[in-house]
């Protein structure tokens, strides 16, 4: 008999919704941010860099030099993701959800200091380590965030809580592209401030964040402390009555007996996660490789192509920042309406058939000018529809298909493919965009195509259903048997037995 289940009466509370704010502000704003932070002030950064070689060189940098620090001070960040990738696994088991979240903050506030007293220093060397050690940041916050936000969410919040990841990153870009605008920050004397405003985030996130309740989750099933599960529980949904979310997470406990903790290793041999771990890795690969940096690095000169003049092309990437922060809050209050399966499939189609047209128009705006809008428009249209659903709606469904015991291992393989995946596009695309030109795009229009058909084909809908029952929907695909829950309830002891020996592989 299904145990009762009242998910649509559950409603935001106020200690769920500054929760999220502070945890989401203080960690995902910092990935947004860095990332669009040394963009538009570019010129002014290398003036710093030559000037500083200049006064220790009596010399000016070659153009090769100059292009090789500044690869790196770009190319740093993601890297720094990577590393933080491979180290959250470890840090949201040993340090929790939250306590995770409250350390990565070191990783904020000390770059944000090396980068602030950079130009007092006289070395550009402190920005180059800085965006690494900011990197580890935004890689940590980047999968422990909505892992936290996942855990701490009603099943039919999740998905507006989740895609509270992405909606901040965005919040970050677009904040950034405006600080760093010539008539605020971006200039030889607000660039040191611009770059240690990351700062402000983490000490607000410090000041906050440890008044809010771990992972209920996280605490009844790992450190086995019911009570306090329990007060969390109460403090998040404003109610007394949470036994039915209690017995639920019993339920998920017990399923996760049946896997026992899992490595990284482990997750790649473990044939009852086997689907699951698949659909991780195609969502974060196809959302990098469909092509969304190419375009905001190609899109300035889309911009130059319809006349628009290089003083103000910078305003006109706030218009697309305006854009991108629109659809994604539309995208987090229509998840649970419209689904994540539609919202990532009609996402995937703007964005090929914005590549397919965006190509026609680079191709044929020589002998008709007018094309060049139509190229503009293009660029918005990506924006939006990679901002409806490839950009947030992974961050949703990456928490929703795995059980506690497997999460941790999966976000290091998710994390490491979305940032590694991040940095191949961003050192090979240049070259891909010089060697084939506005063909480059129909590339990218291919693996939107390729991503939409395995997720109408393979990822099922998860709006609505708990984690167990996820679980059971791609235990048929992975060819598995998961007892029903009055198994789980009756006959506790006996149910590790047949998929244990899948975990002792």
């Amino acid at each position: 008999m299904e145990l009762p289940t009242p998910p649509r009466k559950v409603r935001l509370q106020p200690t769920l919704v500054l929760a999220t704010l502070s945890a989401a502000f203080g960690s995902a704003f910092q990935y947004g941010y860095n990332i669009a932070v040394v963009n538009t002030p570019h010129k002014v950064l290398k003036s710093f860099y030559n000037d500083t070689y200049f006064e220790r060189h009596g010399t000016f940098m070659d153009e090769k030099l100059m292009l090789l620090l500044w690869s790196c001070t770009v190319s740093m960040f993601p890297l720094g993701g990577l590393l933080g990738s491979l180290i959250v696994g470890l840090m949201v088991d040993k340090c929790g959800r939250k306590g995770t979240l409250l350390i990565n903050n070191v990783f904020a506030i000390v770059p944000a200091i090396l980068m602030g007293v950079s130009k007092v220093a006289k070395a550009f060397e402190l920005l180059i380590f800085s965006r690494v050690v900011v990197g580890i940041c935004a890689g940590v916050s980047y999968s422990a965030l909505p892992m936290y936000l996942g855990e701490l969410a009603p099943k039919n919040l999740r998905g507006t809580l989740g895609t509270m990841t992405e909606v901040f990153v965005i919040v970050g870009i677009f904040l950034a592209q405006i600080f760093s605008l010539q008539a605020i920050l971006g200039n030889p004397t607000g660039w040191p401030v611009l770059l240690a405003l990351t700062g402000v985030p983490a000490m607000l996130q410090l000041l906050s964040l440890p008044f809010f309740p771990e992972s209920p989750r996280y605490t009844l099933i790992q450190k086995r402390d019911e009570d306090t599960a329990r007060q969390a529980l109460r403090k998040l949904r404003g109610s007394a009555d949470v036994d039915d979310e209690m017995e639920e997470m019993r339920v998920e406990g017990e399923a996760e007996k049946a896997e026992g903790r899992l490595s990284v290793l482990n997750l790649f041999t473990f044939q009852p996660l086997r689907w699951q771990l698949i659909s991780i890795i195609v969502l974060m690969a196809g959302q990098q490789l469909s092509g969304v940096n190419a375009i905001n690095y190609y899109a300035d000169t889309i911009y130059t192509f319809a006349g628009v003049e290089a003083a103000h092309s910078q305003y006109v990437t706030v218009g697309a920042g305006v854009v991108n922060i629109v659809m994604t809050v539309i995208s987090a209050f229509t998840v649970e309406w419209l689904g994540r399966r539609r919202l990532l499939l009609v996402g995937y189609g703007i964005c090929g058939s914005a590549c397919l047209t965006l190509t026609l128009a680079l191709l044929f705006q020589s002998t008709v000018p007018e094309l060049s809008y139509l190229g503009v428009i293009c660029v918005f249209a990506y924006i939006a529809g990679h901002s409806i659903g490839p950009s947030p709606v992974p961050s949703v469904v990456r928490t929703e298909i795995f059980l506690q015991s497997s999460r941790p291992a999966a976000f290091m393989v998710d994390g490491a493919v979305h940032w590694l995946t991040n940095f191949i596009v961003g050192f090979v695309f240049p070259s891909i965009q010089e060697a084939t030109g506005a063909y480059s795009f129909i590339i990218f229009a291919g693996i939107c195509l390729l991503t939409a058909v395995y997720i109408c084909v393979v990822i099922p809908e998860t709006k609505g259903k708990t984690f167990v029952e996820i679980n059971r929907i791609f235990a048929k695909r992975n060819k598995v048997e998961i007892p029903e829950k009055k198994e789980v309830t009756d006959v506790g002891p006996q149910i590790p037995s047949v998929p244990a020996k899948e975990t002792s592989l």
